[in-house]
């Protein structure tokens, strides 16, 4: 049985601990994990779900046997909040790359952009950017779109809970979308701007929940440094 402590983003017993953490933008999943496991000074951790590097929120990080449960918490339904922008496309399918193919949007009604949120809701297909960490011939495909490589990917089926456009300021549109694991908001945004007719990307991505764990409820990583770092000094 987990017992909640008083602090906030985390819950431990002691076969281990979980931990919410608010991913900050720029950082890799992989380096959340290091840095709980430098600052905790254990030898087994891992997260509940890649982010990408732009991306921020919530990452569920558990330490030594506590990790068994992240198996469970991977199939938790995922909620994020984000910024697209219409008008044109990257090969990244988000900020990373430079924008291209401009279209005006000047003609699009707030009734289509709604329309066309509420056309993924449900199950679809929707094929893996290139620029994921998905592996080909056990390498990520960033790493081959990278070098302007192009392979073939394989469609994926993946569950679109809710989508909702939260505001409209064109080119830019603020969304709230819930679905299910593996789903890649980048090749929904993508996939968006081709239902719309004027391309879309991705400038901003913020994971809010997983299952019933919410990003408010979380560590930012200073605090959590912090946190451990007072737990070590008062053991001294």
């Amino acid at each position: 049985m987990i017992n909640q402590k008083s602090l906030p983003g985390e819950l431990h017993n002691n076969e281990g601990t979980l931990l919410l953490i608010d991913k900050p933008a720029d950082y890799s999943s992989a380096r959340i994990v290091n840095i709980v496991k430098k600052s905790m000074n254990v030898k087994k951790a891992g997260h509940s779900g890649t982010l990408d590097p732009k991306a921020t929120g919530l990452m569920i990080v558990c330490t030594e046997k506590k990790t068994k449960i992240l198996k469970e918490i991977l199939d938790y339904d995922k909620e994020y909040e984000g910024i697209m922008i219409i008008g044109s496309r990257t090969q990244s399918y988000d900020s990373e790359t430079e924008p291209f193919d401009f279209t005006p949007t000047d003609n699009i009604s707030d009734e289509e952009i709604h329309k066309t949120a509420e056309s993924f809701i449900g199950e679809i297909e929707q094929i893996p950017p290139m620029y994921s960490a998905v592996k080909f011939k056990g390498k990520p495909l960033y790493k081959y779109a990278r070098k302007g490589l192009e392979l073939n990917r394989k469609k994926r089926k993946v569950s679109v809970k809710e989508f909702g456009v939260i505001d409209i300021k064109k080119p830019e549109i603020r969304f709230r979308i819930v679905c299910s694991k593996g789903t890649y908001i980048r090749s929904i945004v993508n996939d968006f701007g081709i239902r719309l007719g004027t391309g879309a990307y991705l400038k901003e991505l913020r994971r809010t929940r997983i299952g019933e764990f919410r990003v408010e409820n979380s560590f930012t990583v200073d605090e959590f440094i912090k946190h451990y770092r007072s737990i070590k000094g008062s053991e001294l």
